[in-house]
């Protein structure tokens, strides 16, 4: 049977020889794993042992290696040697356990991929609450208890990594807002008065000069401004504001 697919997937061949094979998937603690990553392939790292009983269900049970238990770090606690296994069996699901051969090997058999069997029993390894164990146990709650970030008093005060209460732009920006907010609208009148004024010195201005010479809110001084001026779009005196044509000759006493 062959399986392909387009894009950069290559085309494989799935060798079902072994799909009617029952696989036992064990799940193990991670302290067990961990040593088992570290052993060799030419130790044995345990042995399972399956009891049954007269009309009873099968006791499965696993022992570590002494070479196993050996591969710990200096810093490692030693762990549990012998562990119980929970079976349960899978019914309603079709899992299934795959294996693919490295580089090398896949040159020769044909760049396969092979079906090792289906899960028919799901087994999780459980420690014996010995004296070993509950040692291990705690040490990992201590562990787990201790904060990743810890308090550390400084004899003098670091320059570099000083906090800063408030950036520079921030009280930049609170500053003018705080200005901004205390400029009262004055009457409309007086504010025409203002703004002729200065139109009879120069026939263009842009809004934030306007803002200065009126100390008006923006929004308020623009709705007085659309109504005697007209507001540029063009070069050369784009975004620039000058009196309408039937108030340019103003004069103001």
């Amino acid at each position: 049977m062959s399986k392909s697919s387009s894009g950069s997937h290559s085309e494989r061949n799935l060798d079902l020889a072994n799909a009617d094979r029952g696989v036992w998937l064990v799940k193990v603690p991670k302290y067990i794993a961990d040593r088992w990553e570290r052993a060799p392939g030419s130790i044995e790292v345990a042995k399972l042992k399956i009891s049954k009983h007269y009309k009873q269900k099968a006791e499965v049970s696993l022992k570590l290696s002494e070479a196993a238990l050996a591969l710990k770090e200096p810093d490692e606690h030693d762990i549990p040697k012998e562990h119980k296994l929970d079976v349960t069996t899978v019914e309603r699901q079709t899992i299934g356990v795959f294996a693919q051969l490295n580089s090398s090997e896949a040159e020769v058999a044909g760049n396969k991929i092979y079906m090792e069997g289906k899960i028919v029993q799901k087994l999780e390894c459980r420690p014996y609450a010995d004296k070993t164990y509950m040692r291990l146990k705690m040490e990992g709650i201590r562990k787990a208890s201790i904060p990743k970030r810890q308090a550390q008093q400084l004899s003098r005060a670091v320059q570099n990594f000083k906090p800063v209460s408030d950036h520079k732009h921030n009280i930049e920006y609170a500053d003018k807002k705080k200005s901004e907010g205390k400029k009262m609208r004055d009457d409309k009148d007086f504010v025409l008065s203002k703004l002729f004024k200065a139109f009879e010195k120069h026939q263009y201005y842009n809004i934030k000069d306007l803002v200065k010479l009126t100390n008006q809110p923006v929004v308020y001084l623009k709705e007085i401004l659309n109504e005697v001026c007209n507001y540029n779009l063009k070069n050369p005196h784009r975004n620039m504001w000058e009196l309408k044509p039937e108030y340019r000759h103003y004069a103001a006493d």
